[in-house]
């Protein structure tokens, strides 16, 4: 069905992540090519001041461990990561590799993302391919 999958993936919820792969391996065509990423939320001004720079550092090179690993679990598949507000960068990323389809988990909505959104119904209603939402 899909020949380049996207998955965004949060590192801290290994199920859904789980979820989300068997699904992609279902939706993709023979020889398909997969890509996780990973978005890493900006962090406000007044608030990077009180973080030691080394301490991003580590983080970013532990996310892209951790993600470098997790490709090692599907055929053809690399991982990237990006920093902004997620669903944003899940959109432009998608654009500008020609994802045919985003495979994302979503949590059970909440009161808070009736007045904010969530990352998942943003993509959903902006994506301009195929969105899989896994709950």
């Amino acid at each position: 069905m899909y020949s380049n999958i996207l998955i965004p993936v949060i590192l801290n919820n290994p199920e859904k992540t789980d979820i989300a792969f068997e699904a992609a391996r279902t939706l993709a065509d023979e020889g398909a090519h997969f890509t996780l990423l990973h978005v890493i939320e900006s962090i406000p001004v007044y608030v990077s001041d009180y973080i030691p720079t080394d301490f991003m550092t580590e983080a970013r090179d532990t996310v892209k461990t951790k993600l470098k690993d997790l490709a090692k679990t599907l055929p053809n598949c690399h991982a990237a990561t990006t920093e902004g507000r997620p669903g944003s960068e899940i959109l432009s990323w998608a654009e500008k590799n020609n994802s045919d389809c985003i495979v994302i988990a979503s949590h059970q909505p909440v009161f808070s993302d009736i007045l904010l959104g969530s990352v998942a119904h943003h993509v959903v209603r902006h994506a301009k391919c195929a969105v899989h939402v896994i709950r």
